[in-house]
């Protein structure tokens, strides 16, 4: 009678897919697999330790999956730009009606898709950073000696063995790795911000765009409007009997002239609208009026002083971390130059002797022929080529602040001048001289002279205008701040 003592041992419950332990190693044992004896379940226990061991000597990986991200430069800072974690509720909608160069800012930096891609391909170099961290993965390997042959028969004297091996990285590669991919996730950090503050420069020149054409239209009525008058009062001096009716036909010439120039400031509008709404990734706009004042015009700062701004420009200011991300080349391609080390540890059946034993290695490179001189040397290349492109960088960018300075300054005196000397005069003129022709005092040559005096000087003044609003952007996307806050600032000093 059998007791409780007496019951029969619970099989393993360790199990390999649906079979136990047990029923693995009759299986494998009876059908003369491979023969293994109960040391080889050891082997569990020799990749523990050889696992400990290996993380042990390398220590535990720490990853930067999220760097800290560069300080936008000034201009447009406030404004949200797109980000790859943006929800749909942060992207803001077109308006329906009328449009400010704020709304169409905000629309741009949310919605444009070349801004977006740049976007996502920092969320790329996250995942490069994460890479950089990894440890190599260990190799498990199987060895089959004496399965067969002249001088053995079956597998009764076979010997099998097993064994992890782990890369390990010597140098402070990983390290050095993270650091270089760190430095290359700021760089297109850098490449964002330009990206952006392009954008936000491309988008303010549109808008100048558009509201200069919306102005250029109002004058064309206005240019219609003046014209119809000229054109009736030479008909009515036609209808008395006072001039000649061949002044009426050069009146309607000169009517159907501007109405000409009126049709084509509606096809210029039109084509500059659909501008505007392609930096914020749209076909077809959908505002009706861009609300903005071309006559708000303030004193130009000094160039030294806008000199002194340069530094905020993000193809200048990038520099600085591309050098350190060259330099970060050298120091992880002279770690190249150290070997690494595979250390190896497993498990051996002897079959004949129905014993087990372990195996440990390792194993090095020899630097004899290879210590990666090409590499460092080319890293030390590229170190240089970054210091002389910065250099140009700075040449370049002074030079183009010079010519921008030069455009807004010049606009600057024009606007002033057109509307102290130019414009009063042309508008008193013209008044002056439509009275007289219907006083009969001038002629309808007179008239239409000073008409297009009046007409070519506000246009003038128009050109002028954009042309100072477009030299501002320009200015200010090279300094990276509004030309406001600089004034300010120089103030305030």
């Amino acid at each position: 009678m059998n007791t409780h003592n007496e019951r029969s041992p619970r099989p393993s419950r360790t199990r390999f897919g649906k079979r136990t332990r047990s029923e693995i190693h009759n299986l494998l044992c009876r059908r003369k697999l491979v023969p293994l004896g109960r040391g080889f379940f050891n082997l569990k226990v020799i990749i523990l330790f050889s696992t400990a061991l290996v993380f042990g000597v390398t220590g535990c990986a720490q990853h930067r999956t999220d760097p800290v991200r560069l300080e936008p430069r000034p201009l447009g800072s406030k404004i949200p730009s797109f980000r790859p974690s943006a929800k749909p509720n942060d992207i803001p909608e077109e308006p329906r009606s009328h449009i400010t160069v704020e709304d169409a800012l905000a629309l741009a930096l949310m919605r444009n898709p070349d801004l977006a891609a740049t976007a996502w391909e920092i969320r790329a170099r996250e995942g490069a950073i994460l890479q950089a961290g990894l440890f190599p993965n260990p190799e498990i390997s199987t060895e089959i000696e004496d399965l067969g042959g002249s001088a053995f028969s079956g597998a009764d004297q076979a010997e099998a063995t097993i064994s992890l091996d782990q890369f390990i990285e010597l140098g402070g590669k990983r390290l050095k790795r993270k650091k270089l991919a760190s430095l290359t996730f700021d760089l297109g950090g850098w490449d964002y911000e330009a990206k952006r503050i392009d954008l936000f420069t491309q988008v303010t020149q549109a808008f100048v765009r558009v509201l200069g054409a919306q102005e250029n239209l109002t004058l064309s009525d206005e240019m219609v409007r003046l014209a119809q008058q000229v054109a009736d009062t030479v008909s009515g001096r036609v209808q008395a009997g006072k001039v000649s009716p061949v002044e009426e036909i050069k009146a309607k010439v000169a009517l159907a002239s501007v109405q000409i120039e009126m049709r084509r400031a509606k096809k210029a509008l039109e084509a500059l609208r659909k501008q505007l709404a392609a930096t914020w990734g749209s076909t077809t706009p959908t505002f009706t009026l861009a609300k903005g004042n071309l006559r708000s015009v303030f004193p130009v700062p000094s160039f030294d002083q806008l000199v002194n701004h340069l530094s905020q420009n993000p193809e200048l200011a990038r520099w600085g971390t591309e050098i350190s991300q060259r330099e970060s080349v050298i120091d992880l391609e002279r770690s190249n130059a150290i070997p690494d080390i595979t250390l190896s540890g497993g498990v051996r059946r002897f079959n004949e002797t129905d014993t087990t034993g372990f195996v440990a290695g390792f194993s090095i490179p020899l630097p004899i022929l290879n210590q990666n001189q090409g590499a460092i040397q080319g890293a030390r290349a590229q170190l240089s080529k970054a210091k002389e492109e910065r250099r140009a960088a700075e040449v370049r960018l002074t030079s183009e602040l010079a010519e921008a300075y030069r455009a807004l300054s010049t606009a600057s005196a024009e606007v002033r001048g057109l509307e102290r000397d130019v414009l009063p005069g042309a508008e008193r003129a013209f008044n002056s001289v439509n009275e007289g022709y219907r006083l009969g005092k001038f002629g309808l040559l007179d008239v239409l002279d000073a008409q297009r005096t009046l007409f070519g000087a506000r246009a003038q003044h128009l050109e002028a205008l954009i042309g100072y609003h477009q030299a501002v952007a320009g200015v200010e996307q090279l300094i990276g701040a509004r030309l406001n806050d600089v004034k300010n600032t120089i103030r305030k000093d």
